[in-house]
């Protein structure tokens, strides 16, 4: 595709990003790099989160050959200048429920608005599975990206599988969790998810932790955990996690992890049609399908 003489495209804050041309070198939030790279378009680099480390997490990078994408830090430690070096004519990041650049300090992320045209898409909450998709479909599309029939009719397929597993499955209740230790654990509140809320209307039974403090999570002991017998565990793996290989020998771990089926869980999911069809997939698998 061409580029354009002019681009423009209007992101979830409602603020418009425009260029002379359509944008060909991107550095963007390593969620938002993983979903771009699914439509083809490779970025030229990426940044963590103020939960990342000093280099890309292997859990939130999709299908990103890392080895060609610039890492350029995470949170606070994302430099405006290292950006700009990477010469980027578009930034895209995303936000949860609010124009706060998540991954970005307030300072940075003003700078670097003030030096290159940024798009923020909305991941949070308030967003469905399937709007997050779409705006990083039409966002994709912008940028010369072309359709892929194919991925979308596997994203179809994944989810018909993944309710018939559901629905052959009934009575099986699926938990979602972060370890935080070996005392510890976030239990995931599923309407706070918008990937566990598209798992509820596939008709996926999912375990609810107890009403209390937490918007996300309800961190409390393992014991709580494992009260709600769970047949199907969702381990969050991102690095930020606490490891699942030094859980061994805590107290309910065992137990839990002996009723349960265990499938790694990436809460960063890159908002693309084929991501999303392998989770599905995934879901649908250890379900029994």
């Amino acid at each position: 595709m061409a580029p354009q003489s002019h681009w423009e495209f209007l992101d979830d804050r409602g603020r418009l990003a425009s260029a002379p041309r359509t944008p060909a070198r991107t550095v963007t939030y390593i969620q938002a790099g993983a979903a771009l790279f699914d439509h083809g378009l490779l970025p030229a680099g990426v940044f963590g989160s103020a939960h990342d480390g000093a280099g890309p997490d292997p859990a939130k990078s999709g299908d990103l050959p890392l080895t060609e994408v610039s890492y350029l830090g995470s949170g606070p430690g994302v430099d405006a200048d290292a950006v700009l070096a990477a010469r980027p004519d578009l930034v895209v990041a995303v936000a949860y429920g609010s124009d706060q650049i998540y991954g970005l300090e307030p300072d940075t992320a003003k700078y670097l608005e003030e030096r290159v045209p940024v798009v923020v898409l909305d991941v949070g909450q308030g967003r469905s599975f399937d709007e997050v998709r779409e705006r990083f479909d039409a966002l994709a599309g912008s940028l010369g990206a072309a359709p892929d029939p194919s991925a979308a009719a596997a994203l179809a397929a994944a989810r018909a599988r993944l309710g018939a597993a559901a629905a052959e499955a009934a009575g099986v209740r699926v938990l979602a969790l972060s370890p935080a230790g070996q005392g510890s654990v976030h239990l995931a509140r599923p309407g706070a998810w918008s990937d566990l809320r598209a798992l509820s209307e596939c008709g996926v039974g999912l375990a609810e932790p107890e009403p209390g403090a937490g918007i996300n999570w309800s961190t409390t002991g393992w014991a709580a955990a494992a009260r709600l017998e769970p047949d199907v565990v969702l381990v969050d793996v991102r690095a930020n996690a606490f490891p699942v290989e030094r859980l061994r020998g805590a107290a309910h771990w065992d137990e839990l992890r002996d009723r349960a089926r265990l499938l790694p869980w990436n809460p960063e999911i890159p908002p693309s049609a084929s991501a999303h069809a392998r989770y599905f997939g995934a879901v649908a698998e250890v379900l029994g399908a």
